[in-house]
């Protein structure tokens, strides 16, 4: 949840980038981190294994302007897509503002992202709020990959929340900055008109 310092005027905000393994969410906050103007970033910090696998998450915090006098800082972090880390997953969530649901467009990857959908939504609720109530936005990734499924298929398929949904590429940049605008304009209308349960 928006955490608002009034003495400081500042306002922090948390995104998380969510998605079945090597989905792409990694490779959104490289290529943000690596493209963002270095005095508007901080450092990027990622756990991970020898095979650049996240382990536990990766971490961006990035400063997006003032907004009515208050300094904005959001917060982006990714969640580790292996099953094995499921209890990782769910702790990252813990008063998250917004979420990129970062799918992967390959057909054989269908029936992942709707495991990881769906257990996104299991966690949201455990939280307290439904994946309805919650800003999203969907990342449809690696649209340059061979055999991608239409992004009218995906949609249907993932999408019934009629959430803004775009099409990435995050290894060459494709959408990613589309899709951060996007969610952090949801997540800064939420703060504004209070967040719904």
């Amino acid at each position: 949840m928006s955490f608002i310092n009034y003495s400081s005027k500042e306002i922090n905000c948390k995104i998380v980038y969510y998605g079945p393994g090597l989905s792409g969410k990694t490779a959104n906050l490289k290529h943000i981190y690596e493209t963002s103007d270095p005095a508007s970033r901080g450092k990027l910090i990622a756990v991970s294994d020898d095979n650049s696998r996240t382990l536990f998450f990766d971490f961006l915090p990035m400063e997006m302007g003032d907004i009515n006098g208050f300094r904005s800082r959001f917060h982006l972090y990714t969640v580790p897509g292996q099953i094995p880390y499921e209890s990782s997953r769910k702790l990252i969530l813990k008063g998250v503002d917004g979420i990129v649901f970062v799918a992967d467009s390959q057909r054989e990857r269908m029936e992942a992202n709707k495991k990881s959908l769906a257990k996104l939504s299991e966690y949201i609720e455990d939280y307290g709020y439904s994946i309805e109530s919650i800003p999203l936005v969907f990342a449809y990734n690696k649209r340059d990959a061979v055999g991608v499924v239409p992004v009218e298929e995906i949609s249907k398929e993932l999408n019934p929340y009629s959430a803004p949904e775009f099409e990435t590429v995050a290894t060459n940049g494709t959408g990613v900055y589309d899709v951060l605008k996007s969610i952090t304009k949801l997540v800064l209308e939420e703060l504004k008109g209070g967040r719904k349960s």
